[in-house]
């Protein structure tokens, strides 16, 4: 029974494919929804891959086996920051500012990057024109999601980078990030697909130069965090990659990389990451999936407040906050045919908008609550291009471009939320 009911999802599947390629991710939905309307009846087939799982009682306190526990902390935490670490932080930009001007107790400029697939070329627009217009900030801090986080390394060490992050999102297409499982395949995993392909590129880009920069970056007092979700324990994580490339484990290169994985790993279409920690004197594993499942961007560890720094650096400092959020905030209006795939493409697509609009407002909260200067941008409406596919080359380079001369003409940049009424 099982192989006459996969052989028919199946067979509906491909039939479907031909209808679903005008849309931006194709088969995607089909493919969840189908496989959830047949999960009773395909229960007994489907075998999950063995997996020693962090017990409930020790995931709070598992830590990456090797690292310190200050490579990463929870996302959704409140608990208030450790001083010691405020202290290194202060002592790291007390010694940077004497040789590079860039560095000031006094001032802190951050950016965060949103996902959004290939929207990400517009973030990666915003950034080159920004340079060309000779107006980027040194960052000092940079955190990103999903795409974002594929931007963000770059970003992070600065505007030399501009012409490979173009270049990454000039050739990108479906072939160098993803292959899709058959349908046996996507029930023997826990994916649609592998991310192999996206794996490999990595693994070109993400050198141990690029480790060895981004570590001496973070001697200086500059911070580059990327958010995943840690599915078991259902919340979000930060991860501080600067500690992971200065720390002295042979494996760094290898986990820098998985965290970025980990971060663009859509659940059920990507397969998640597996990271090993150690808890309680055992070996175990976390599983990791797209920091968008939590959070669309954020900023810093929860608990770590602009006032705790003046505190610790003994100086006021004048923080601004950069949001690039890739993808759009305003209505998409169109007629939704009366299918089960259409339907359920823009019911996820508009959750998907909602959320990473609330986290424009909470942002702006921790914003108006520390005295940072809240600056966001977004796809705008005069931007009418639609993708014909989920790596549509004319689409992407036509997004970057736009991006390009919004950076190069001067970023007008929102100062409220989306609708925010003052």
């Amino acid at each position: 029974m099982c192989y006459a009911l996969l052989a028919a999802v199946h067979c509906f599947l491909s039939r479907a494919s031909d209808a679903m390629r005008r849309f931006r991710i194709p088969e995607r939905l089909l493919r969840i929804i189908f496989l959830g309307l047949f999960a009773t009846q395909l229960t007994a087939c489907i075998v999950a891959y063995p997996r020693n799982g962090v017990p409930v009682r020790y995931m709070a306190t598992a830590e990456v086996s090797g690292y310190p526990g200050h490579i990463r902390d929870w996302g959704d935490s409140y608990a208030s920051f450790p001083t010691d670490r405020l202290v290194v932080l202060r002592d790291q930009r007390i010694r940077a500012a004497r040789h590079d001007p860039s560095i000031s107790l006094r001032k802190l400029d951050a950016l965060t990057l949103s996902g959004g697939g290939s929207n990400g070329a517009f973030g990666a627009g915003i950034l080159a024109g920004w340079a060309k217009a000779g107006t980027r900030p040194k960052f000092d801090i940079v955190t990103g999601v999903s795409a974002g986080a594929l931007i963000a390394p770059f970003a992070f060490l600065g505007p030399a980078y501009d012409d490979e992050i173009k270049q990454g999102f000039s050739t990108i297409n479906e072939a160098n990030i993803y292959t899709k499982h058959s349908i046996f395949g996507v029930l023997s995993s826990a994916s649609l697909t592998s991310n192999a392909p996206l794996a490999k590129m990595l693994d070109e880009h993400i050198t141990q130069d690029m480790l060895d920069k981004i570590a001496r970056e973070s001697s200086k007092g500059r911070r580059l965090f990327i958010g995943t979700t840690n599915l078991d324990a259902d919340r979000p994580v930060i991860w501080d990659m600067g500690a992971i490339a200065a720390s002295n484990q042979p494996d760094r290169l290898k986990l820098f990389k998985e965290v970025i994985l980990a971060s663009t790993s859509i659940p059920a279409i990507f397969p998640p990451v597996e990271v090993k920690v150690t808890a309680a004197g055992k070996t175990y594993q976390e599983m990791h999936v797209d920091g968008g499942t939590s959070n669309q961007v954020f900023l810093m560890p929860a608990g770590l407040r602009l006032r705790e720094l003046e505190q610790t650096f003994h100086a006021s400092v004048k923080a601004r906050l950069y949001i690039i959020r890739n993808g759009r905030t305003t209505p998409e209006p169109s007629i939704v045919k009366a299918t089960l795939p259409d339907v359920a493409e823009k019911g996820v697509s508009s959750l998907i908008k909602a959320d990473g609009i609330g986290d424009l407002y909470r942002l702006y909260a921790i914003a108006k609550r520390d005295g940072i200067d809240y600056n966001y941008i977004d796809i705008p409406i005069d931007f009418a291009l639609e993708p014909k596919s989920p790596f549509d080359g004319n689409y992407i380079r036509a997004l970057y471009e736009k991006g390009y001369e919004m950076g190069r003409n001067g970023v007008p940049w929102k100062k409220a939320p989306p609708e925010f009424l003052r």
